[in-house]
């Protein structure tokens, strides 16, 4: 259990990166934040197979756990609606102005 949060906490700050530069290059809605936050730790968590001789399984689970407390953790927390990109405007890219009013 030591090693999985140990490669959690060291798979964090990729993670968290990773989804902060696709949540300013593409329009994502912000519900699905937690959900790509988890599925990019799982990602990473995979693809670090030679940093560490841990078990897939285990790998998957460290990832996931990034990548839930990095940003997907927080999101939740929030009240997540909108998008994340502004548009030049100033309002969300992709919504209407009557969803900017409420």
């Amino acid at each position: 259990m030591q090693q999985v949060l140990l490669f959690a906490t060291i798979l964090c700050p990729f993670v968290t990166g990773s989804v902060e530069v696709m949540k300013r290059t593409i329009n994502l809605p912000k519900n699905y934040l937690p959900l790509i936050s988890a599925g990019t730790g799982l990602v990473i968590g995979a693809l670090a197979y030679p940093l560490t001789d841990m078990d897939l399984a285990l790998r998957l689970w460290a990832g996931a756990g990034a990548g839930l407390s990095g940003t997907g953790l927080f999101e939740v927390m929030n009240r997540s609606q909108g998008f994340t990109k502004r548009s030049k405007n100033g309002s969300d890219c992709g919504s209407d102005k009557n969803d900017l009013d409420q």
